[in-house]
Parts: structure tokens; sequence; C-alpha cells
């Protein structure tokens, strides 16, 4: 659905993007992560063909950049980080100009506004004015008006922005729901937590150079290095502590507040048996579970050092 060959985008002597490779297939819901000024909304606009490259290249749904502009803009949805309402304009009146310039006509041109506003849960807002609207609101309407001629890619730039707490959990909502339909999303910020648990691949950009570009859980791979189990048995932690010590997959024990934290070996997947043996000695089980690494941890074990100089670093392979 999309795909970057080599993009970059230079201002003078001074690299915007560099050397951007990227491939998304349809329902893919990507984060894209980076501090403000890295160079997710120059990417972002190119891929739209609202911004030429230096050199490189980018398809969507096969589609040059360069040869075909307009028919990516009719499979593309843009949604900017800031966008204008018209203060004179009732929500409906402004998805319908908006619809109207997409050239949807007539009795459709109604039906697919009042679909839209469904979709993003604001029809009880239909006859607000458009000024009226709470920031989350508004970023609801923006999202409404990107889906009005039903396109088959997104690229949200910084959706979730400004957002309250409630909001943002809506927003993350509509964003997995869109994904679900079969979208392919762009969805960027420079907050990770934001985007942890809804999309399914990530990429890291910083300066202009993408240093992750990967599945998420081959980021959790990549960055676990040993599995941490937890575990609760009804009585005899300690007795079942040493158990566990003595397992050769087993590199330590240590019992925090009655849980026994087992680290086992590096590259040791497979802790089935250890349940079982703890089950045969005797050992009633109340909790066995592998410790998970959240995104955000993550984020921070394959970011480290970044930022740490002023130079421009040379584009690195992106971690797979």
């Amino acid at each position: 659905m999309i795909e970057t060959q080599d993009l970059t985008k230079k201002y003078g002597e001074m690299f915007a993007i560099r050397s951007i490779q990227l491939k998304l297939e349809q329902g893919d819901l990507f984060g894209f992560i980076g501090p403000n000024g890295a160079g997710k909304t120059t990417t972002m606009r190119i891929i739209a063909t609202l911004l030429n490259p230096t050199w490189g290249e980018a398809y969507v749904c096969g589609n040059s950049i360069y040869t075909k502009a307009k028919e990516i803009r009719r499979l593309v949805g843009y949604m900017p980080d800031f966008f204008g309402v018209y203060d004179d304009m009732r929500v409906i009146e402004y998805l319908e100009f908006f619809a109207a310039a997409y050239r949807i006509r007539g009795q459709q041109r109604r039906k697919v506004c009042d679909e839209m506003l469904q979709i993003v849960d604001l029809d009880f807002k239909r006859d607000a004015f458009a000024n009226t609207l709470s920031r989350g609101q508004t970023q609801r309407l923006g999202l409404a008006r990107t889906l009005l001629h039903d396109p088959q890619v997104l690229l949200l730039d910084e959706p979730l922005s400004g957002l309250d707490p409630r909001a943002r959990i809506d927003m993350r909502n509509l964003l997995r729901r869109l994904g679900e339909m079969g979208k392919t999303i762009i969805v960027s910020s420079h907050i990770l937590p934001e985007l942890a648990d809804i999309c399914n691949k990530i990429g890291v950009i910083d300066r202009g150079v993408m240093s992750v570009n990967a599945e998420v859980a081959d980021v959790m791979k990549q960055v676990r290095q040993h599995t941490v189990l937890h575990i609760r048995v009804r009585d005899n932690s300690e007795g079942a502590a040493r158990l566990l010590e003595n397992q050769d997959i087993v590199d330590s024990v240590e019992i925090r507040k009655g849980q026994i934290i087992a680290t086992l070996k590096r590259g040791v997947d497979d802790h089935s048996g250890l349940a079982e043996l703890l089950v045969q000695q005797g050992y009633r089980l109340t909790m066995f579970r592998e410790e998970e690494i959240n995104l955000e941890s993550a984020f921070m074990a394959l970011t480290k050092g970044m930022g740490a100089t002023t130079e421009t670093p040379p584009p690195p392979k992106p971690q797979v």
C-alpha cells in the first residue's frame, strides 16, 4: 500500500529527512514516533504529494508520487496537525462543503456526511457551530472530513496532540476501528505511549533519520535479553524459589513481596516445563506469567544515545 525508497528532502545543506525506507501493507497501523521537527510531517506530506522530495521515490497503492499524483490524492486522506474550521458553519455544513469539493453530489453527499459523523461519534453535534467544539471534538471533525472520500490510506499528523485523557482514549479507539476496517494508517506522535497499544508497526525518527522500522513484536524481541517470569504459589515461596533456582534454564531467582521473580538464561523462550515441575512437586500455582515489555521501555532502549550530538549522523540501516 505504501512504499518509500531512499526518500530524502534537503533545504540547502540541511536534511529534513534522509534515506527513509518504508513498506506498509493493507491494514497496517504504523506509529511514526519522533520529537518535534524530526521529519515526520515532511515524510507524510511527501507521501500525500503535497511536497516534492529532493530525491528518492514513494508509491501509494503502486502509484508513483511523480507520475500519479492525482490518483494518489484520491486514495489518501491527510489530516494535518492544525487545520482551520469556518466559524459561521455548522458541523454538518462543514462536512458537506468538503464533500462537495470531493464531488460527492446530491443525496449521497448528506448520506456520506451522516455516516462519517456516526463513525467519529459526533452526530450529536451535527447542528452545532464548528467553532464551539472542544479540541477533541474538533479533531474528530477533522478526521471525519479526512474520511469523506473513503480513502484507502490515512496520514494522520499528531491527531492526539492537545487532547485531554478521555479524548485520547476515544481517538485511539477510533483509530483501532479504522485499522480493523482495512485502512492503512500512518499516525505520528512525539509521545510514544499514545500509540503503544494500537499500532502493529513502529518507526522511530530523529533529525530526519529513521533508526527503527519494525513490527512491534520484533522490537520487543530485540529489546528483551532475558525472559522474566512472575510466579506465585499458595505457600512456601522459598521452597519453590530454591527448586526453580536449580533448573538449568534459570539464570536467577528472587522473591519480592511474596512473588517469585525468575529470570531465564539468554535465548530461552520455552519455560512450560517450569510450571509443570512446580505442580508435580506439590506447589499450588496462583500466578505464572511472563513479564511484558511495554513499548515505552523498548523505545528508550532502542534510542539510547540518540540526540547526544548536534552533528548530522549518517543514515543507519533500519533495525528489523
